[in-house]
């Protein structure tokens, strides 16, 4: 590629989310809370990829990252990889895994369950996750984690 290339520039330290698809980028932005940090974030959307033809990819400043926050973001994207860059090198690749259970993360589609009618954290149980099912813990309704709609942060 010589002088022609494109590709974001490497960062000391910190977290590199890569294959993110491309419609997701923005929600892994939002998942994560990237627009409230005060370190260098940058964002490559759009990004040619050899594995699914468009990618997101994130790039994120002395900033590493809880199981808890990376399983969050198993619902938007659950292929994506996190790299951790100590000193310019990868020290580590951690693919998401989708957790047993979901809190806070996803609204339940039933207007009636008490989550949408209470101040208080949604809870899922992940009942199926070859397909994506989970299950409201107040009201027992089924949906599929990929339609679902996310909490506000």
């Amino acid at each position: 590629m010589g002088n022609k290339e494109l590709l974001v520039s490497a960062i000391e330290n910190g977290t590199v989310i890569d294959h993110i698809p491309t419609d997701k980028t923005f929600a892994v932005v939002r998942l994560l809370g990237l627009q409230d940090m005060s370190e260098p974030v940058t964002i490559g959307y759009n990004l040619p990829s050899k594995k699914v033809g468009r990618k997101g990819i994130i790039k994120i400043s002395n900033r590493f990252f809880s199981d808890d926050e990376v399983n969050r973001l198993s619902v938007v994207a659950p292929k994506i990889v996190l790299n951790i860059i100590r000193n310019y090198e990868v020290v580590e690749k951690k693919t998401v895994e989708t957790p047993d259970e979901l809190r806070g993360i996803v609204k339940c589609n039933n207007p009636k369950c008490i989550t949408n009618n209470e101040p208080m954290k949604t809870v899922f149980s992940v009942i199926d996750k070859a397909h994506g099912i989970i299950k409201c813990h107040y009201c027992d309704k089924e949906q599929e984690m990929g339609k679902a709609e996310l909490c506000d942060k």
